[in-house]
């Protein structure tokens, strides 16, 4: 396989930034949200929860971004079968970041950044892999 299509990079890029998008939102979210109240919730459970809300929203708002192009059921099910692994991914390293650098569930101004970072790269080169083999984007 071509790892050097300039073409392919950009586009997996591109798609790569609307997956982080919609994980971030429901990730930080909910990070945020269990910072602000009182809680009996452990580190993980916070962190469980924010990865399935990051699951969520990516796939909300990539579903919502398909049906430009096609109906609902079609874009769900391009949304889901699509990026799914990369959005797993992506929650993953988002969130052992955040584990290493903070001990987990705390959002700093310094933390997020290194977050996003480790949660755009990390998937990159899965979302180049399947466009390159398979000709699909999501976007």
């Amino acid at each position: 396989m071509n790892w050097k299509c300039k073409k392919t990079w950009k586009q997996a890029k591109i798609n790569t930034l609307w997956c982080l998008l919609g994980c971030s939102i429901g990730d930080f979210g909910t990070i945020y949200y269990f910072q602000k109240i009182d809680h009996s919730w452990s580190n993980f459970e916070v962190m469980g929860l924010a990865i399935v809300n990051g699951l969520l929203t990516s796939i909300i708002l990539e579903t919502i971004i398909l049906l430009k192009q096609m109906d609902f059921v079609s874009s769900l099910k391009t949304a889901l079968g699509m990026s799914f692994i990369s959005m797993v991914g992506m929650e993953i390293a988002m969130n052992a970041t955040d584990i290493l650098l903070t001990g987990g569930a705390m959002l700093t101004w310094w933390v997020m950044p290194i977050m996003l970072l480790a949660g755009f790269y990390t998937p990159l080169p899965y979302n180049y892999w399947r466009l390159k083999k398979y000709n699909v984007s999501c976007h």
